[in-house]
């Protein structure tokens, strides 16, 4: 008698979608889907730090249940090479039993060079894959790639085809627009549509805005005329994963008989990615070193860097600071910002613009003309995809709920019934059989995994509210030296103040908390022993209390006991 393994009914017929990262922020993307022994994970990207999270270099997605059930992860699918969708690998691959990589030729030479980074990693098994490909991944599980438009080559879409159904995931994408006005690669897209659609995800980052894309063409061609009048050096600054957009403008220069140079290590690795692959073809000696721009004249030079969006140590900012080595702004340059503003960058490219027009350069951004075309579609775009696929069911991903919202108007207004949208948050488990979409009341962890240096997951929210405190607050450092057997104090206290009052000039306040801190010194009863953690938390207690009520702050109070 041949014994069968029993297995649940609902688990025989329910496939699970779980988002681990990028339903709540912009960044950190991160899925699996999950049918019996079989897991799918789709993207492993990182998010940039916030204001809430002082020191942090990065925030990765929480893999606990993965790295609990990897001997079922059958692959990782990377839909394409922009870091919030493969910039947390090199951190999580090894914990997810280093399951096979499915990705683009550019996308799969992008982790590869990251991996690098990361020598004491396992070696990557990397699968390239290209528009129509269909893989099987298990017994449950084949996948079928499609191309869409984004700022980066070799971004994919992927039909997944399992046993409740073909779920389609479109990442970041957008509409591109040809010279009749006609949406680039509809067709394929409408086909698609015909393969009866269970649940689509697709993005939602610019769902909200209104309108559609401006066409990359319309782009290239503004800054042809921006360059064309431009009578010194032009400096383009943009991200360094917009390859499409630099080829084009490497061919623009070239037209005009200006020199390109790049400035900024990731510019420079992707551009010559890109080329080795043959995605980008130039002519010969089209790049030069930044080295020799002191060669050529203003008026036969164009430099392309990265930086729009004021970071400290890109090149922008060193160029505006006089801190580059080799560029140094002048009158009569022409800076351009081909990039959009990030929110929360808004201070910082200020003050860039500012120290670049002071030095007399003229500066222009996407604000001022059609100078950036943004890789994610606004919400005409969204319809025109959501049209195209005829959904049963539709998940906005990627991006905070008032963004993922925006996209369920979207698709109300192309007649999908409003019980058939949903909007999960991180973690939360989706049931999904042939006939239905639900969000079920489990959970699986996906709080924020930090990466601080060295360290990854070792920061967590007591150690980001101790900084947090520190930054707005500030620290006031108490040092008591006691008699070990009277108790007493030999010395008057030292105090030290870090971000919370100038001591010099708060005498007084400085006096005031040295005598409180005598008098609640000598209210501890002589006869019992002094006991350093009770003392330091009388003080923490009593002096809080009292700063408060003399400030209004609530410094980090450190006391220090010193028994002699």
């Amino acid at each position: 008698m041949i014994r069968r393994k029993t297995i649940k009914t609902e688990e025989t017929e329910s496939l699970k979608f779980v988002p681990l990262g990028g339903l709540e922020e912009v960044g950190r993307n991160c899925m699996f889907f999950e049918y019996q022994d079989e897991i799918v994970v789709i993207d492993a990207g990182l998010q940039f730090p916030e204001e809430t999270t002082p020191g942090i270099d990065y925030i990765i997605p929480n893999v606990n249940y993965l790295q609990q059930n990897k001997n079922k992860v059958r692959a990782l699918i990377i839909t394409h090479g922009h870091y919030d969708h493969i910039g947390a690998i090199p951190y999580i691959i090894q914990k997810i039993g280093n399951p096979p990589i499915y990705a683009a030729p550019i996308t799969a030479e992008i982790i590869k060079r990251r991996q690098e980074d990361f020598p004491n990693q396992p070696k990557l098994n990397v699968i390239t894959t290209k528009h129509g490909d269909k893989i099987k991944l298990g017994q449950y599980f084949e996948v079928e790639f499609f191309d869409l438009d984004h700022t980066i080559p070799d971004t994919l879409g992927l039909i997944l085809k399992t046993p409740a159904g073909n779920m389609v995931h479109v990442t970041d994408f957008r509409f591109d627009y040809d010279e009749n006005e006609q949406p680039v690669g509809l067709p394929g897209y409408e086909k698609i549509g015909k393969l009866n659609i269970h649940t689509l995800l697709m993005e939602s980052t610019s769902a909200w805005k209104e309108g559609r894309s401006l066409a990359e063409r319309v782009v290239i061609e503004t800054l042809e005329e921006l360059f064309k009048a431009a009578q010194g050096r032009i400096i383009v600054g943009t991200f360094a994963s917009m390859i499409t957009r630099l080829g084009e403008i490497v061919k623009v220069a070239q037209k005009l008989k200006r020199k390109v140079f790049v400035s900024g290590f990731s510019m420079k690795t992707n551009l010559q990615i890109a080329q080795n692959l043959g995605y980008l073809k130039f002519e010969k000696g089209a790049l030069l070193p930044i080295e020799e721009l002191h060669k050529y004249k203003d008026d036969k030079v164009l430099i392309i860097c990265t930086g729009a969006q004021g970071e400290p140590q890109a090149t922008l900012m060193r160029v505006a600071n006089g801190e580059h080595k080799y560029i140094k702004a002048k009158e009569g340059d022409t800076f351009v910002f081909s990039s959009s503003v990030i929110v929360g960058n808004e201070y910082a490219i200020q003050i860039l613009k500012d120290n670049l027009t002071r030095q007399g350069a003229k500066v222009y951004q996407s604000m001022h003309m059609d100078i950036h075309a943004s890789g994610h579609g606004p919400k005409e775009d969204m319809k025109l995809m959501l049209n195209a696929m005829r959904p049963r069911f539709f998940i906005p991903v990627h991006g905070f709920y008032f963004m993922r919202a925006a996209n369920k108007e979207n698709a109300l207004e192309c007649g999908l019934p409003k019980n058939n949208i949903l909007l999960p948050d991180n973690g939360q488990v989706i049931e999904i059989t042939p006939n239905s979409t639900r969000i079920t009341d489990k959970n699986v962890d996906a709080y924020q995994v930090m990466v601080d240096g060295l360290g990854v997951g070792d920061v967590g929210e007591v150690v980001l509210r101790d900084r947090r405190i520190l930054a707005e607050e500030g620290m006031l450092v108490l040092i008591l030296t006691l008699d070990k057997e009277k108790g007493h104090l030999l010395k008057k206290p030292d105090i030290i103040s870090r971000g919370f009052i100038y001591l010099k000039e708060q005498a007084g306040v400085v006096e005031e908390i040295r005598s409180k801190i005598r008098h609640l010194i000598e209210r501890i009863p002589r006869h019992q022993h002094l006991d350093d953690d009770y003392v330091k938390s009388l003080l923490r207690e009593q002096l809080g209390t009292f700063i408060y009520n003399k400030t209004h702050r609530r410094p980090m109070i450190l006391p220090v006991v010193i028994e002699v």
